[in-house]
């Protein structure tokens, strides 16, 4: 009874499948567009658990999460329903997904790239920032000619708090010659107004360049696909 079982779940595997529908050929064969994601994701996948393939519990795990974007930043919680679904698979997808994220930072190429309008911010930021579940404020130090110089986090905070510091921002502006900064931080809840919170710090790094010698051009907080800009909106 046990061997037809056995029998039976090898034969319900991708091995058994025509050629032309294994995901691995079927890309070899046509090209990684032509697949679909529970195909590509059971590629990354290699074999299946006990009783299912990998095409199965890669459908299986679309249909819980539905793109992989929705599978960044997981944690092994969200996973746990995938019984046989171990450390190395696990690894493999959010490498996958790292990948993926960092291919679109490569494609924007962002150093000494010039910036005139908060648009030309949110389409560097937003790939990194719209799917966090923690706030994260980031700084974009510029040159004269409003060129790119650097973009480094300030501060990493909680689902919904990230405390930056005036002194060290205009600090470290200091160190690489910045003649201007653009504020950026994210809200995880998509909610893209500003809190007073936010307010009252972009008021008083205003305040703190206008000393300094250091233009504050824009502070844009980020959400789900959509932005709020403090200098579109008339507040800085």
């Amino acid at each position: 009874m046990q061997k037809n079982m056995i029998a039976n779940d090898k034969k319900s595997g991708i091995k058994s499948w025509p050629l032309d529908d294994r995901p691995r050929e079927k890309l070899l064969r046509k090209g990684a567009a032509a697949l679909s994601s529970s195909e590509l994701l059971a590629i990354l996948l290699g074999t299946g658990v006990q009783g299912e393939s990998a095409i199965d519990l890669a459908r299986r795990i679309m249909d819980k999460f539905g793109t992989f974007r929705n599978m960044s930043h997981t944690d092994a919680r969200d996973w746990k329903e995938f019984k046989g679904l171990g450390p190395a698979k696990l690894a493999h997808i959010q490498a996958a997904l790292e990948i993926g994220r960092r291919f679109r930072e490569d494609e924007m190429n962002p150093q000494r790239q010039k910036i005139s309008s908060a648009e030309e911010v949110v389409g560097i930021i937003m790939p990194q920032m719209r799917d966090l579940k923690k706030e994260v404020f980031k700084v974009i130090y510029l040159n004269s000619q409003n060129k790119i110089i650097e973009i480094s986090d300030a501060a990493v905070g909680t689902v919904n708090h990230a405390v930056p510091i005036v002194r060290e921002i205009m600090h470290t502006a200091l160190q690489r010659f910045a003649a201007a900064i653009i504020c950026v931080h994210n809200h995880p809840s998509g909610n893209i107004a500003p809190s007073p919170e936010d307010k009252k710090f972009t008021q008083e790094l205003a305040t703190a360049g206008r000393i300094m010698d250091i233009k504050v051009l824009d502070h844009i907080i980020i959400g789900d696909g959509n932005y709020f800009s403090f200098a579109g909106d008339g507040i800085l």
